[in-house]
């Protein structure tokens, strides 16, 4: 009998299927999908936006959203059916038995309660243990989760932390009473690759200890290739492939399944046409940015965000602006575009500094320079048509209101979708979509210079393909200057003809991509290479991808 088969199944699904609501594309959000999750195992589910992988998870969870219905098959933790259980059967389960980890940790964590108590909250719910045996517990399980001064964490609003503290806490929260199945819901997409490699790991450490199993779900090849013992492959709601990690890998058998490990960034070299230097659009020279924190009760603290650092952008040249989150790389790119005002240095635009004019002289310069958030869906203004959206700087510009319509047309030419589109609003758009028409709505002004900033970290890999490419060929055909803000160094290694490693308010290293990825000097740069997910597993672009 192989190791696999002594291992007990903890979670079973045969034949899932959930209905969606009448009127849709299709009659189910998922259909025919049959898995097991092995005790001290990861299985994960990889697809894009829409494949089912994070209804499969609510129904496991009894979290679906009204208008859902699993409508066949089964579900069993442990052997115990879970469809058609109550829905404080259900509840009861959760946490003892199975819990899960969101995507985003600030909207899984209330804002008003510490993160001790929150803590708190889910043992009370569960076990019989006096306070400060309670406390014992959650001090241990900080610890074991590798958080800072596990006390300090214990008294700590959610806001007081970062991104991947915050994600710890959930992880804590999740495994405090130590459940036979964790699911894990893109835990670690939005999160820098050094917080990412972290999480993975510790993910990892703590499903060994306790013999957990784990149900992961992602996007991203990369991190199938860290983590998995077996993958399954789901494109709208139908499971296409399951296998082994080396199987699947290896060698996929479904093209859907080679065009998701293709679409995976490289770290690799790579050749970028020659940059007119001769045509600078902008020079940002020693930009600092310190702010005061505190207040009169509790004293005032200045922290310097930024301290000295310099771009030099000309037309047709992509930089790339990256490091860690709080590295300083948005501050950055903020103080450029004039979103906040640098404490100190010079931002020279055609002969004149314009770092420290008022906001009332910067008309013609956020005209010249428009920025792409990570976020399309929050970037929108859900009221107004993406039609309205984008012609709406071009009209404040004094851009008569017909013309600029006419430009909003030929920009969807531009950015691949349909002119009708216009008449839509963000919420009928898949993510990739939206953050297409904010590129066109960013487009419409007529820039020189575009700031992408963590434009493509929160899409599909096949989707963050795509917009890269867009990116690119906008830049062949309009000319523009790109600062793109990320903490993906495949990403950045795609697009970029150089770039800017940031780290706690400082530029550690600068040079052409080429040199500064594959030769690094810096020891921090040199561990944010190391961190990239994928590089330790083998696989290949259907048989050599890394």
């Amino acid at each position: 009998m192989s190791e696999a088969a002594e291992k007990s199944i903890v979670l079973e699904v045969k034949d899932l299927a959930v209905s969606l609501p009448p009127g849709g594309d299709r009659p189910n959000a998922v259909e025919g999908v049959s898995f097991t999750v092995r005790a001290g195992e990861v299985t994960c589910l990889i697809g894009e936006s829409g494949s089912g992988k994070s209804v499969i998870a609510s129904t496991v969870m009894g979290l679906l959203p009204k208008g859902l219905k699993p409508v066949k098959g089964s579900v069993r933790l442990m052997g115990q059916e879970l469809l058609g259980k109550t829905h404080e059967q259900i509840r009861k389960l959760r946490g003892e038995r199975m819990a899960m980890v969101f995507q985003e940790p600030m909207t899984a964590l209330n804002p008003v309660m510490t993160c001790g108590d929150q803590l708190d909250e889910m043992l009370k719910a569960h076990v019989d243990m006096l306070p400060y045996d309670r406390r014992t517990r959650i001090l241990d399980i900080l610890e074991q989760v590798r958080l800072p001064d596990p006390p300090r964490i214990y008294r700590s609003y959610p806001h007081q932390l970062s991104g991947g503290q915050r994600q710890r806490i959930v992880i804590a929260m999740a495994l405090i009473l130590k459940p036979d199945l964790l699911i894990c819901d893109e835990p670690t997409t939005a999160l820098d690759v050094t917080t990412q490699a972290s999480i993975l790991k510790l993910i990892l450490e703590l499903q060994q200890k306790n013999d957990t199993a784990v149900l992961f779900i992602t996007h991203d090849f990369g991190v199938v290739s860290e983590i998995a013992n077996q993958v399954v492959v789901l494109e709208l709601g139908h499971q296409i492939e399951t296998g082994s990690a080396e199987e699947v890998l290896q060698h996929p058998q479904e093209p859907y399944t080679q065009m998701l490990i293709n679409a995976v960034p490289e770290l690799k070299p790579r050749t970028r046409p020659p940059v007119d230097r001769s045509k600078k659009l902008i020079e940002a020279n020693n930009i600092v940015k310190t702010y005061t924190m505190g207040g009169f009760f509790t004293g005032y603290v200045k922290v310097e965000a930024l301290k000295g650092v310099s771009v030099s952008l000309s037309r047709g040249q992509t930089i790339g602006i990256v490091g860690e989150s709080g590295s300083g790389k948005s501050t950055f790119a903020r103080c450029i575009a004039r979103l906040i005002d640098p404490t100190a240095g010079e931002i020279i635009v055609d002969g004149g500094d314009i770092a420290h004019l008022p906001r009332r002289h910067l008309h013609s310069y956020r005209r010249k320079v428009q920025v792409v958030f990570q976020d399309p869906y929050r970037s929108l203004d859900p009221r107004m048509t993406v039609g309205e959206s984008i012609i709406e700087g071009p009209v404040n510009f004094g851009v008569p209101r017909e013309k600029a319509w006419k430009r909003a047309e030929e920009l969807m030419g531009l950015i691949r979708l349909s002119p009708d589109v216009l008449s839509r609003y963000p919420n009928q758009f898949s993510g990739g979509q939206r953050q297409r028409i904010s590129i066109a709505r960013a487009l419409a002004c007529e820039p020189e210079v575009i700031i992408a900033d963590e434009a493509v970290s929160a899409l599909d890999v096949s989707v963050q393909a795509d917009i890269l490419k867009l990116l690119e060929d906008i830049q062949k055909q309009l000319g523009i200057g790109i600062l793109f803000v990320t903490h993906d160094l495949r990403v950045a290694s795609q697009i970029c003809d150089e770039v800017i490693v940031i780290s706690k308010g400082t530029a550690v290293e600068t040079g052409p991509v080429n040199e500064v990825f594959f030769n690094p000097k810096d020891a921090y740069t040199q561990s944010l290479i190391a961190a990239a997910p994928g590089k330790q597993y083998p696989f290949g672009r259907t048989a050599h991808l890394f």
